[in-house]
């Protein structure tokens, strides 16, 4: 495929999908780095900052497969894998600990986490 020759429309939904993945990485990392952990000790706040730029460069990374998409192929996988594995991390958090108030707000962070990587998989994978 030539670089002039239009997007496949399973190449624009993962486009889609991982420039959706880079806002929402990039600017929660870059909100979660200005603030910190409130009310809490040196040592998490010191991690949750440190996990704040993997989150913010995670966005980075999406961002430039999205702008690249015709170029890439696992490494849509692995990204998609990430956004899975954060949903995960959310579930075991709520079964062990609770779902955070305003239930909303974690529960619609929750539902795209789970359901992106299957959508960015099928469609990068009917891409090739």
């Amino acid at each position: 495929m030539l670089e002039t020759d239009p997007l496949l429309t399973s190449q624009i939904v993962v486009r889609v999908c991982l420039f959706l993945v880079a806002a929402i990485a990039m600017l929660g990392g870059a909100v979660q780095f200005f603030l910190g952990q409130p009310d809490t000790s040196p040592r998490l706040d010191n991690v949750h900052r440190f996990m704040a730029g993997v989150y913010f460069s995670t966005g980075l990374i999406s961002l430039w497969a999205a702008i690249t998409i015709r170029q890439q192929g696992t490494l849509v996988y692995l990204l998609a894998l990430g956004v899975l594995l954060a949903g995960v991390g959310r579930l075991v958090s709520i079964s062990r600990v609770g779902l955070p108030k305003p239930a909303a707000v974690w529960l619609g962070y929750l539902v795209p986490e789970l359901v992106l990587p299957f959508v960015i998989a099928v469609a990068h994978y009917a891409s090739h």
